[in-house]
């Protein structure tokens, strides 16, 4: 989290204080103005001053379309599965299906896992999965089947463009019928992961069995024509370069001017200590605070007027980081999860669950009103005080100073 003393900064002294270049770029920005490539890369490399100016710009950009309440919904994770066949270089969850620690849970369980979320107030499941050699191309289709049946107002966020992908290969179904059978047993939107960098380049060296660009966009506008949303998301912190960040968030943009069926961007810091890809020398060991702050700042400033919610990935940043990054653009702090395996299994060592009482305990502490969304942004409740479950979470929140954020603050600090 930041330092008070920051976050009291006005966003018209920061740029007063930032170069002419990045001071002219986000007034454009902050006059809504589309911003192209060459500005987002100035953005992009902004350090210093200009890093201040940035999110100081993004915060205020978000309090304009996004008002202070920062949102959260009660979701619990399903990872129905961690044997898969791709072998992404990046990932630390995936096994052989032969490895003592792999696993395929049943249907039934599964189901139990969405009865016992909705007696704990969740509103959604949200399910991935590896990919097993043999799957039943049908298998998405059953377990929603099953999930509805038994619980027909829970809202079902599931199934990557890579798993709709690998369905339409083992049913030979055309991608729109596909995406239409799994609307019809209840699918209400999908998650935009599996986009890592929607660059073919980097993602030929982190994953080159992995979907190409051409389908991961073809799965997102179908779907959206289709009237099933998602999300859309962007690993960062590897093997990519600023540019890349530019680029992706260019691409998404022209997306939803075309669709409008992203509901939020979520930048993913990559997780790299149990990864072949860092392993092996193929990546930089992961975020740095530094990152998180510009790529939040950045997505918030280039996506303006057309992706209006910003989601932090407290399973990938931790509290603190967290905490800043809704600071610098964001105004989601995603779900509660209940249970996750993807983050944990490449290295992740923040928790697997966030009750929403330490949701609203952590929003508060930086001066933000809590409120309750659906998965479609609709809020349920808003906390304007706290309550009897607000609690700050076990995990001291340390601020930022100098030394770590290599944030230059003018006249204060972190």
């Amino acid at each position: 989290m930041l330092k008070p003393e920051y976050r009291e900064i006005p966003w018209e002294r920061a740029l007063a204080a930032a170069s002419p270049n990045v001071s002219s770029i986000l007034d454009k920005a902050l006059a809504g103005t589309d911003l192209g490539l060459e500005e987002g890369l100035a953005l992009a490399h902004a350090e210093g001053n200009d890093l201040t100016a940035l999110v100081k710009a993004a915060d205020e950009i978000r309090r304009r379309v996004a008002g202070d309440r920062i949102t959260y919904v009660v979701n619990r994770n399903l990872n129905f599965t961690n044997v898969c066949i791709v072998g992404c270089s990046f990932c630390g969850f995936g096994k052989a299906a032969d490895a003592p620690d792999a696993y395929f849970h049943s249907n039934e369980t599964l189901v139990a896992k969405c009865l016992e979320a909705v007696e704990l107030g969740a509103t959604e499941v949200c399910i991935q999965g590896g990919l097993p050699k043999d799957l039943d191309g049908y298998y998405y289709v059953k377990l929603i089947r099953a999930i509805k049946a038994r619980l027909p107002n829970l809202h079902v966020h599931a199934f990557s463009p890579m798993e709709i992908v690998y369905g339409v290969e083992k049913t030979r179904l055309p991608l729109r019928e596909y995406l239409q059978m799994l609307k019809d047993a209840g699918l209400d939107s999908i998650p935009g992961t599996a986009a890592e960098i929607l660059d073919d380049r980097v993602r030929k060296s982190l994953s080159p069995n992995k979907l190409k660009v051409r389908q991961w966009i073809e799965v997102v506008r179908t779907a959206h024509e289709l009237g099933i949303p998602s999300t859309s998301t962007m690993m960062y912190g590897h093997a990519e370069e600023p540019a890349d960040w530019v680029r992706h968030l260019l691409l998404l943009r022209e997306i939803q001017k075309e669709t409008r069926g992203f509901t939020e961007f979520v930048p993913l810091g990559f997780i790299h200590s149990q990864t072949k890809l860092f392993q092996k020398g193929g990546a930089r060991a992961g975020h740095s605070i530094h990152e998180d702050l510009t790529v939040h700042a950045l997505s918030r400033v280039l996506l303006n007027g057309y992706i209006v919610n910003i989601q932090v990935s407290w399973v990938k940043l931790g509290y603190a980081d967290s905490l800043a990054c809704l600071e610098a653009g964001a105004n989601d702090f995603g779900g509660t999860l209940m249970e996750e395996s993807i983050s944990k299994a490449a290295g992740a060592n923040f928790g697997e669950y966030v009750a929403p009482g330490e949701f609203r305990a952590l929003i508060r502490s930086i001066g933000r009103i809590p409120a309750e969304r659906a998965t479609s942004y609709k809020i349920r409740k808003v906390f304007e005080h706290p309550d009897a479950e607000e609690r700050l979470p076990a995990q001291p929140l340390p601020v930022f100073a100098p030394a770590t954020s290599q944030v230059a603050v003018p006249a204060t600090g972190y």
